[in-house]
């Protein structure tokens, strides 16, 4: 922190580094499988990523499985996330997801119970952090 002061004080400009985004892409050995990682708090900006990276895959593969890993997930800026965003999400997962496979601790699940219908039209399964290997098996997929 001293560092950056000094500079400040000479009149340098101090470019910040910006926070690493939550939401992180999981490479996999299946084309039609989006695979994340969330990491920490989530932010409005990570969750427009996601949706956009989501467009992208749907674009390429208009039926995907998909993988979420929960590694450290903290919490999610839901108030600060546009409604239409999280509307058009939505729909769109509930159109393009086949299979939906959740990794980590089942706290998030309650957060965003609301945001889908009862009864989805796609398998969902859960997975504990100790059972991320049957995971990838029940998707026939690997990280790569």
């Amino acid at each position: 922190m001293l560092f950056l002061e000094l500079l400040e004080r000479k009149g340098l400009a101090v470019k910040h580094l910006e926070a690493v985004p939550a939401i992180r892409r999981i490479e996999t050995n299946r084309d039609a499988l989006f695979a994340i990682d969330v990491v920490g708090d989530v932010s409005p900006a990570d969750a427009e990523n996601l949706f956009g990276l989501l467009e992208a895959a749907y674009a390429l593969h208009p039926r995907i499985d998909a993988l979420i890993r929960l590694t450290d997930e903290e919490s999610v800026d839901w108030a600060n996330i546009s409604r239409d965003t999280l509307r058009q999400g939505v729909a769109d997962a509930l159109q393009h997801i086949v299979r939906c496979a959740a990794i980590g601790e089942p706290s998030w699940a309650s957060l965003v119970a609301g945001l889908f219908p009862k009864v989805l039209p796609f398998e969902f399964r859960h997975f504990g952090v100790d059972d991320e290997e049957a995971a990838w098996r029940w998707l026939g997929a690997r990280p790569t």
